[in-house]
């Protein structure tokens, strides 16, 4: 299993950071969901789920997110999602945002990655702690650079 839990303050308003986690917007911070549709909604959010479709070299693989746990106050928005990838791997992650101040959130992307079997225990121990660090970092700069962009607006 891998394990993360990254921290940063970006210098943007909570609101305007919380557009990008909308599901018009998702592909600004994770370009590679190719389509992203809700199959099941729920009332308050958790339970709702979506088909997703990720798109990695030239494979698209298709799987159902659920979210797990949702709030949205003004000083804190929260979303933790969860799906399975490829029957190999159980992923969670959770995107938190903190107000600090007016233009000011300090934003958390916390999550695991677990192998379900042989394949997927294996895979990880391949794919290793180094580059998990890389993507969930890229993810944040991402992030970051998106909010930037859409404070500018």
């Amino acid at each position: 299993m891998i394990k993360w839990h990254e921290e940063r303050i970006i210098p943007v308003n909570i609101e305007t950071i919380w557009t990008l986690f909308q599901l018009e917007n998702i592909q600004r911070i994770m370009p590679n969901v190719v389509e992203n549709k809700v199959i099941e909604k729920k009332e308050g959010v958790v339970g709702t789920k979506y088909e997703q479709k990720y798109k990695e070299g030239k494979r698209i693989e298709t799987y159902i997110v659920e979210d797990l746990e949702y709030e949205n106050t003004p000083d804190k928005k929260h979303n933790r999602i969860g799906f399975t990838l490829a029957k190999a791997f159980q992923i969670e992650t959770a995107f938190t945002l903190i107000k600090v101040g007016e233009n000011e959130t300090r934003f958390i992307y916390q999550g695991q990655n677990t192998g379900l079997n042989f394949l997927g225990k294996t895979l990880l121990k391949l794919g290793g702690e180094k580059n998990n660090k890389k993507v969930v970092t890229d993810f944040m700069e991402l992030v970051e650079k998106e909010a930037l962009q859409e404070a500018k607006k």
